[in-house]
């Protein structure tokens, strides 16, 4: 074989045993690292937030070695899922008015309430949170959860 790639035997050899670099070193306890942060994360952690794991632990280290080492490693992240649940299709939704128009500025305490609803993915699927905000205090003044928007719910 060293005659096909017109590599001396002595010079293979000596590449084959060379002593394993400092940064190689450096590499494997780092991976070990990593790897735990992944295992802790039960697989869904990408490099972005094993770099924040890291630094965390008071390893400072460049992003994109983390990645490197991440992606020779075959350990990949979990990637979201971008789209949102939808109600019924095909179903009429009455519009509501607009009491507040806009104008958040409120002088006196549970004058106007406001409210919003979340949806949150989970490993089992979607879960709503409803909530209702006091405009005068911004504190939350109840919050409800539920699988499916309904009036109930809202």
């Amino acid at each position: 074989m060293c005659k096909v790639m017109k590599v001396h035997r002595s010079g293979y050899y000596q590449w084959l045993n060379q002593p394993i670099s400092d940064r190689e070193k450096e590499n494997q306890k780092l991976l070990t690292h990593i790897k735990d942060a992944y295992k802790e994360s039960n697989g869904v952690y990408g490099s972005r937030n094993i770099h924040k794991d890291l630094k965390e632990l008071g390893i400072h280290v460049n992003k994109k070695r983390v990645a490197r080492l991440m992606s020779e490693a075959k350990l990949y992240g979990v990637g979201t899922y971008k789209r949102k649940p939808y109600s019924r299709a095909g179903a009429v939704h009455k519009a509501h008015p607009n009491y507040v128009k806009r104008c958040f500025i409120v002088d006196k305490p549970n004058d106007t309430w406001v409210s919003d609803i979340t949806y949150i993915r989970t490993k089992e699927g979607w879960i709503y949170l409803a909530t209702v905000l006091d405009l005068y205090s911004r504190k939350i003044i109840g919050w409800a959860t539920g699988h499916r928007q309904t009036t109930p719910l809202i």
